[in-house]
């Protein structure tokens, strides 16, 4: 690719308008890859990364299928798709609503919690491995620069349903 925008790797500055799209997804790829190798050695090998949206739609409370459907922005019928197999994993569990008993409640289970914290964690490595390879200052500007050229709804959790259709 840098061929064809006129520049060598590793040149600053002047890429062509393509170029920005791919490193951004290629930076977020590294840090998915690189965090889902480190839950399959920590005992989560069938974690995919749009579990994590799942699982932080369900939240500390617990949701209800369509509420989580809502959250992830997919169909009723694909956030039950996914509520059984996060259940077929060990991640969630069904449980009676204690407001209401007409609906079913879908609650983390402690290895759920484990992935959402072991998640964290890793996230956390990831970011000071950026940090020591750009240096804290040079990554608290990009942060920076990311979050004044980002949408202010960014974090949504819809982003794996966006990816996939």
């Amino acid at each position: 690719m840098s061929e064809v925008a006129g520049r060598g790797a590793g040149e600053p500055g002047g890429g062509a308008g393509f170029e920005l799209p791919l490193l951004l997804l290629a930076g977020f790829r590294s840090i998915i890859d690189a965090l889902h190798r480190d839950l399959a050695e920590h005992g989560h090998p069938e974690a995919r990364p749009a579990y994590g949206f799942a699982l932080q739609a369900v939240g500390r409370e617990g949701a209800g299928i369509s509420e989580i459907g809502r959250r992830l922005g997919v169909s009723k019928q694909a956030a039950g798709k996914t509520v059984e197999k996060l259940e077929a994993l060990g991640y969630v569990e069904r449980a009676p609503d204690p407001v209401d008993a007409r609906r079913t409640l879908i609650r983390l289970t402690a290895h759920g919690v484990d992935l959402l914290a072991r998640s964290a964690e890793g996230f956390d490595r990831l970011r000071a491995e950026w940090a020591r390879v750009l240096g804290e200052e040079r990554l608290t500007h990009l942060e920076a620069d990311l979050r004044t050229m980002a949408p202010a709804n960014v974090f949504r959790l819809d982003a794996a349903g966006w990816f996939t259709g």
